[in-house]
Formats: C-alpha cells, sequence, structure tokens
C-alpha cells in the first residue's frame, strides 16, 4: 500500500496505484490515468480477498475523502502503520530498524480500545445543493461537498450540533458560500467539545461580517443545544481555501472552552490549535515524558510549543521549561494555560525556534532535554544546527509525517545523536496518518 492508503498492483510490470485495493488482493481495474512510469485505476472487481478486508461501516465512505482505511481491519492498520514509519526510517533516514541485537527499535503502534468517534473538532464546509444549504466533507481529491449527518470518526455530539445549525440555517434562509463566485455567506462550521468536560463551541465561519437574523440564530442554537457554551463568529473574505479569516469575535458566552488531557486543564479557543484526539493524546505526552526521563533537575527546551500541551506535561517533572511557537495567539493561550494550572516555572515566548533558542543559549540556557513536535514538514534546517550546537543529553521527537521525521534524524545522527527508540500511535484511525515518538541520545565521545 502507498503512503496514501491506495493498493499497489503490477500488470506486465507497470505500476498502478488502486483506491480501496489492499495488499494481496488480486483486483479487476479500469485505469483512469497513466504516466510514464506509474498510472491510476479504479477497483471495478475482487477476484482474490485479502484476509485483512472489512466492510466499512459508514454509508458514504466511497465518496468522502475523510477516511481511507476503513475497508481494512483495525489490527492490520496498526500493523501497517508500524511498517511505513520502519520503511521511511529505512528508505528516507538510511537508518538500521532491529533485527537482532543491532539497530533502533520500532515498537508496535499503540490503537484505540474504540478507534470510532474519537474526534473533538469538526471543521464541516458549507454549499447549496438543489437550493438547501448542505455541509459535509470534500469528495475525495476535489472541492465538492458530499452531505453528512453522521461521521463514525466524530464525537456524537459534533455530529448533533452540526445538523441542528444546518436545520436553523434552512430555516432562517441562511445563504452558503461558493467558492467560485466568491458570493454567499457561511463557509464553514467549525464545532469543538471537550471530551471529559462536555463543553461545546460552534464557531461560524462568515464571508462578511453582518449575519442576517443574527439573535434569531442565537436563540435558536442555545435552546436546541445545551452543552454550548460558546458561540464566536469568524470572518474570512478572502477568496482562499484557508478556513479561517484574522477576525474572531464572541457572538455568545464564553471566549473558550475548557478540557483535560491527564491532570492538566487546557483552555481551548476558536482558533487555538488542540490535538483532535484526547484519549490517544494523553498516551502520547505520556511517552514523550518518559523518553524524557526527567528527574525534577533539568531544563527542557519545547520547540514548537503550540498552546503548550506537551509543555504542561514536561513542567510536572522538570524543574524549568521553556517553549517557542511562532503563532501570537498560541503563546497567549500556553501563558494563560499555564496560569490556569498554577505553573509558575514554564516561560513561553512567540517567534521561530530556530532565532528564540540561539538567543536562549547565548543567555545561558542550557537544556538537558529538548522537545520538538513540527507540523508536517518537519524542523527548520537551522533548529537542527541549534539542536545540535546545544547538545542535549536527549532529543524527544514528536512527529506527524514519518518522512520528514526520517529526513530530520538523519541529520540529528550525522551531528553526533542515536536514534534508541521509536513509539508509533495511531492518533487517527482509518486514516493513513500516524505519529511518533522516538527517542535520541547524544553519543558520548
Amino acid at each position: 500500500m502507498s503512503h496514501e492508503g491506495e493498493g499497489v498492483g503490477r500488470a506486465d510490470g507497470y505500476t498502478l496505484f488502486v483506491q480501496g485495493a489492499l495488499p494481496g488482493e488480486k483486483v479487476r481495474v479500469k485505469v483512469l490515468k497513466t504516466k510514464k512510469q506509474y498510472g491510476y485505476a479504479k477497483l471495478l472487481e475482487l477476484v482474490e480477498s485479502s484476509p485483512y478486508r472489512v466492510a466499512p461501516p459508514c454509508p458514504i465512505y466511497d465518496k468522502c475523502g475523510g477516511c481511507q482505511l476503513q475497508h481494512m481491519d483495525y489490527t492490520a492498520q496498526l500493523q501497517w502503520k508500524r511498517q511505513l514509519v520502519v520503511d521511511n526510517l529505512e528508505r528516507i533516514g538510511k537508518l538500521q530498524v532491529e533485527d537482532g541485537a543491532e539497530g533502533i527499535v520500532v515498537h508496535p503502534t499503540i490503537g484505540m480500545d474504540e478507534p470510532w468517534r474519537y474526534r473533538n473538532k469538526a471543521q464541516v464546509p458549507m454549499g447549496i445543493v438543489d437550493g438547501g444549504l448542505v455541509g459535509g466533507f470534500y469528495a475525495r481529491g476535489s472541492h465538492r461537498i458530499v452531505d453528512m449527518e453522521s461521521c463514525l470518526i466524530q464525537h456524537e455530539h459534533n455530529d448533533d450540533v452540526v445538523r441542528r445549525v444546518k436545520d436553523i440555517g434552512r430555516r432562517l434562509g441562511i445563504t452558503a458560500y461558493d467558492e467560485e463566485s466568491g458570493q454567499g455567506l457561511l463557509r464553514h462550521v467549525v464545532v469543538k467539545v471537550g471530551f471529559r468536560t462536555g463543553e461545546m463551541m460552534i464557531v461560524l465561519v462568515t464571508n462578511g461580517e453582518r449575519i442576517p437574523q443574527v439573535d434569531a440564530w442565537i436563540s435558536a442554537i442555545r435552546e436546541e443545544m445545551p452543552k454550548v457554551v460558546s458561540i464566536c463568529q469568524n470572518i474570512n473574505t478572502k477568496q482562499t481555501n484557508v478556513i479561517f479569516g484574522d477576525t474572531t469575535k464572541v457572538l455568545w458566552g464564553r471566549e473558550v472552552i475548557y478540557d483535560y488531557i491527564g491532570d492538566v486543564k487546557f483552555a481551548i479557543s476558536a482558533r487555538s490549535f488542540y490535538q483532535v484526539n484526547p484519549v490517544q493524546t494523553e498516551l502520547l505526552y505520556s511517552k514523550t515524558v518518559e523518553y524524557a526521563a526527567l528527574t525534577g533537575k533539568e531544563t527542557v527546551i519545547d520547540a514548537y510549543c503550540g498552546i503548550g500541551t506537551i509543555s504542561l506535561f514536561l513542567a510536572q517533572h522538570a524543574k524549568q521549561v521553556y517553549g517557542v511557537e511562532i503563532v501570537p495567539e498560541a503563546i497567549e493561550d500556553a501563558k494563560a494555560n499555564a496560569e490556569l494550572n498554577g505553573m509558575s516555572n514554564v516561560h513561553f515566548e512567540t517567534g521561530a525556534s530556530e532565532d528564540v533558542i540561539p538567543r536562549w543559549r547565548e543567555e545561558g540556557i542550557v537544556p538537558g532535554v529538548i522537545v520538538v513536535d513540527p507540523p508536517r514538514k518537519g524542523c527548520d534546517p537551522k533548529l537542527l544546527d541549534t539542536i545540535l550546537a546545544m547538545q542535549p543529553e536527549r532529543v524527544v521527537y514528536v512527529s506527524c509525517n514519518p518522512a520528514t521525521l526520517a529526513r530530520d534524524l538523519r541529520v540529528l545522527e550525522d551531528g553526533g545523536y542515536r536514534t534508541v527508540e521509536v513509539q508509533p500511535v495511531d492518533m487517527f484511525p482509518h486514516t493513513v496518518h500516524v505519529e511518533c515518538v522516538v527517542l535520541m541520545s547524544r553519543i558520548e565521545k
């Protein structure tokens, strides 16, 4: 299977990518598109099925682009995700994975006991079909909206809220944004839920400031959805497929909702980044703390700290934690979250990690551990150079992209670090995504 979850087959030596086909299957396909080295084909018939094939429970699975692996047994998904990590480490990182006493240990993927209904955030694009307001997810590889009443990886409350908001919008004659013309009002409905608190936030993303019958909207939402404690509006008038615009205002209720990861309480605002699977996030962060091996005497730097989620977990076990993040709103949230938990041994700063961390070094801040949790594109090369210059005892790398992870590990290995072990974590069951926590230790000269 490819990293996109397509079956990879060969016909007379020519490679074809087939959506929905599994390894070991014999299939009849229709070739749709050809390039010199490879092509794409549509699955027409299963001639021989894989023992790992299951019937996808979602009624719109074949149309929606949200999940890629519902047709694969969950145990097999976890095994495939581990193999995906191993392949990237070996192919891109040129790293040796353990096949005896030598090499890196890549543990089995940590999965979920209940791999459904795990997402705490829904971002649902709105559109018009046959004159009526619809909301769902984009069809695979397109911007055509598949109307959806229920999504099996979303928290049930999110489904309910999206359905009711659509109904209220239809009753009030609210128009949906049209990407091609740039006309229409409602672009997205974003819903966030606190798994442990049950609190909910609705964000209406609009193409313009004025919402017709806004009071009727708010009173209908409040009446029908008592768990909603915050209704916000985000204004995005740009012709772009980026969801949020620059301006957010509270229409009713609070600016934030609260949730917990472990014992740490977090305030989540309309635009703050918060991991979408809180159950697995706790496992991911616990593993990060375990690999950091803190005794309470260390100084730790958390690069790409976001709203302080990992920083605050580390602060429970370290002497001092320094967090840096380029998004100013996230740093404001991080500071508020530290205060919320009464943690005074954390310091947050806005800026690029590769600029701020060298300055900290000049100020005499010497970390025993550096934790990085970069976006999909991986670490900035200047940050990797800074880590090598600072020479912490351990580096803990949290990654959402095995390819850029493998590339960065190679750089750190060449600079005098050894990759000790890798723990894949399934944060997004039924999709092709996999998170990893990696422990690296400095090679003593």
